[in-house]
């Protein structure tokens, strides 16, 4: 740890496996954890790879008063507010490349696809993992006999939600030789999601897009937490970046701190320690 407690001033927060577990919901613990921090007058933003109209919900569970960064960064959008701070996307060329890669045979049979637009979500394949996805983020799929359509657009995000946990061992270095770090941001968000955004998409970005220009705070002022690889470049941008017990071994690494896990409230347990 680099930073003093004193130094805090924004409180960012991921939502999948930081303050939301296997209930899908913020416990009663680390809600009053943020509520505490916040009557300190620390802000508390969120931070995630979830789509704008999924997160919103924590977003008001918390009463965060500050812009909402989704996608890992590529929408930052204050919900009272019509127009996005910020909407990065991946480029239609690219995005269209990575939908042929990613459909051809050898993969399809592995994972399937999420495309984000406008804040929509579309998929070419209705399934029980589909419907899994809608019941816990509360956003509807729109379904296309042909992906193309909305990719050619500029998507958003194009997410592979693959079929085992094995997957993405293999994907991510066969994308990391197929495309630059100028052309896509690609990274890891839970054991079998890899997601696709504009280059210039990171959770670390946004924080910093957040904290400097929009709060006129410093990287010392912030405090993240998080739990897993999309989470790396927030971690390592924040004053005191904290990893979640759970979290990969190579975000350890990275941190200033580790808590422990979603289910046992670590969330809760940093706050209390660097916050209060």
């Amino acid at each position: 740890m680099t930073e003093t407690m004193q130094d805090i001033r924004l409180l960012v927060l991921d939502i999948d496996g930081t303050i939301s577990g296997k209930i899908n919901q913020v416990s009663p613990q680390v809600l009053e954890a943020i509520q505490a921090a916040q009557r300190k007058g620390i802000k508390v933003a969120i931070a995630t790879g979830r789509m704008f109209c999924s997160a919103k919900r924590f977003y008001e569970a918390i009463a965060s008063d500050v812009p909402l960064i989704a996608y890992n960064g590529a929408w930052i959008q204050d919900p009272l507010q019509t127009l996005p701070h910020q909407q990065l996307s991946v480029p239609a060329d690219i995005a269209l490349d990575i939908l042929d890669f990613l459909s051809t045979k050898n993969w399809r049979s592995q994972l399937h696809l999420h495309v984000y637009h406008n804040d929509e979500l579309y998929v070419d394949d209705f399934n029980e993992r589909t419907a899994a996805y809608q019941e816990r983020t509360g956003c509807k799929a729109n379904l296309l006999t042909d992906l193309r359509d909305i990719v050619a657009q500029a998507p958003t995000k194009i997410l592979a939600v693959c079929h085992t946990e094995t997957v993405p061992k293999t994907l991510l270095p066969l994308v990391q030789k197929r495309y630059t770090q100028q052309q896509i941001y690609c990274t890891q968000s839970t054991a079998v999601y890899v997601e696709f955004t504009s280059p210039t998409a990171t959770k670390g970005q946004a924080v910093k897009f957040l904290t400097e220009e929009i709060l006129g705070l410093q990287a010392a002022n912030v405090m993240a937490i998080g739990d897993n690889f999309n989470d790396r470049e927030m971690l390592e941008y924040a004053g005191l970046g904290v990893a979640m017990g759970d979290a990969p071994t190579a975000l350890k690494a990275v941190a200033d701190a580790v808590t422990t896990s979603v289910e046992e409230d670590g969330v809760a347990e940093a706050i209390a320690k660097f916050l209060l």
